[in-house]
C-alpha cells in the first residue's frame, strides 16, 4: 500500500527526473570553491532573490545559525518570535555556539512580531544589557504568510534602530505563491534570507543563505567552523537547481490539496479543524484518542505526526496526490464515526 505521509514536507522523495539531474551534475571540491554546480546554485538563488552572494549548506538550522553568527558577536542579542523556529526548534544554537542571547517576543496570531513590542525590546546602549543587533522573522510561520506591508514596516524599524534583518524563509516560495508575488518581492526587505530546498521544493537535502558578499564571506568561514564544509556537493546542488526550475509553481497544488483536506475534515463530527494555511492543516484531537487515531491511520497507510498535544499538523507536498487526500479524509471519517 502506498503510504500517504502527512508528517511534514521534508519527507519527499527525489523525482526520477531530479535523480537524473543529480547523476549528470559536474562536481568539484566545494571547500576550495571549485564545485561548478554548487556555484551555479548559489549564484542562481542569490540573483533570483536580489542579493550579491549565496552559500549552500546542509540544513536550514545551519543556514539560520550562520546568519546569526555573521550578524552578531558574543554578547549580542537577536529579537525573535517566541514560537519561531530559530528560537524554539534549533537546539539553542545561537546561544550555545555563538554566545548570542535570544530575546523572544510573543507573536501575534498571524506570526508577526508586533512592532511596538519589537521597539520596546531593543536595549539601550548600556553595559548592563546585551547589545541588540538583529531582528529575525519567519515566513511562512505555521503555514501563515506575513503581509508585505508588515515586512516593509518591520524593515524600516530595523534600519532606523541600526539592526540587521534576517528572514528564516524555509518555506519562502510557499509564501510567494500564496501571496501571488515573486519570491524576490518578499526577500528584498531583508539583509539575509535562508531558503530550504528540502521542504516544499522537494530536494533531498540542503538550504541556501543569501546576503551581501561580505556577510556571506563571514558565513562561509562559520560554516567551516561548524563542520559544514563539504566536498563534491554538486549532485545535491543539482537537485536544488532542478527544484527551482520545476517545483515552485506546483506549490499551488499543495495549497489546494490542503484546502480540500480541511474542507473534508470540517464535515466530520468530533473533529475540530483549527485552520488551514498554505500547505498545512491544523486539527484538534482529544488527547485520549491520539494514540488510537495514529494506529488507525497507520493501518490505512497514512502517517501523521502525533505528539503530546491535541493539536496535530497535516502537511501536503509533492508526494501527496488527490487520491491521498481523499483516502486520508475517508480514514479520519471512519475513525470518528466508530466513536
Amino acid at each position: 500500500m502506498h503510504v500517504v505521509d502527512l508528517r511534514s514536507d521534508t519527507v519527499t522523495q527525489p523525482t526520477a527526473a531530479m535523480r537524473e539531474a543529480m547523476q549528470a551534475a559536474p562536481v568539484g571540491d566545494d571547500v576550495y570553491g571549485e564545485d561548478p554546480t554548487v556555484n551555479a546554485l548559489q549564484e542562481r538563488l542569490a540573483a533570483m532573490l536580489g542579493f550579491e552572494a549565496g552559500l549552500f549548506v546542509p540544513t536550514g538550522t545551519q543556514s539560520n545559525l550562520l546568519a546569526l553568527l555573521s550578524h552578531c558577536e558574543r554578547g549580542d542579542e537577536y529579537l525573535v518570535g517566541m514560537d519561531a523556529h530559530t528560537y524554539k526548534f534549533e537546539g539553542g544554537g545561537a546561544a550555545v555556539l555563538g554566545s548570542i542571547q535570544p530575546q523572544p517576543i510573543v507573536q501575534a496570531e498571524d506570526g508577526s512580531l508586533p512592532l511596538d513590542r519589537v521597539a520596546a525590546a531593543i536595549k539601550p546602549v548600556d553595559p548592563h544589557f546585551a547589545r541588540t543587533r538583529l531582528l529575525a522573522l519567519e515566513n511562512t510561520w505555521h503555514g501563515r504568510t506575513l503581509p508585505l506591508d508588515y515586512l516593509r514596516a518591520a524593515g524600516d524599524l530595523a534600519r532606523e534602530r541600526g539592526l540587521g534583518y534576517h528572514l528564516d524563509g524555509a518555506r519562502l516560495f510557499n509564501a510567494a505563491v500564496a501571496c501571488g508575488v515573486p519570491a524576490r518581492e518578499i526577500a528584498r526587505h531583508f539583509d539575509t534570507v535562508s531558503v530550504c530546498l528540502s521542504k516544499g521544493l522537494g530536494a533531498p537535502v540542503g538550504s541556501v543563505l543569501v546576503g551581501s558578499r561580505a556577510l556571506i564571506d563571514k558565513a562561509r568561514r562559520w560554516r567551516k567552523v561548524c563542520g559544514g564544509g563539504w566536498r563534491q556537493a554538486g549532485m545535491l546542488a543539482a537537485a536544488g537547481l532542478y527544484a527551482l526550475d520545476h517545483h515552485i509553481d506546483r506549490l499551488a497544488d499543495d495549497h489546494a490539496r490542503a484546502a480540500r483536506l480541511a474542507e473534508r475534515l470540517r464535515a466530520i463530527d468530533g473533529l475540530t479543524v483549527l485552520g488551514q494555511h498554505t500547505n498545512m492543516v491544523f486539527i484538534d484531537v482529544p488527547v485520549a484518542r491520539l494514540r488510537d487515531l495514529d494506529a488507525h491511520l497507520r493501518a490505512a497507510g497514512i502517517r501523521i505526526s502525533i505528539g503530546y498535544l491535541p493539536t496535530v499538523r497535516l502537511v501536503t507536498h509533492l508526494d501527496i496526490d488527490d487520491e491521498g487526500i481523499e483516502r486520508t479524509a475517508d480514514a479520519f471519517a471512519r475513525f470518528f464515526a466508530a466513536g
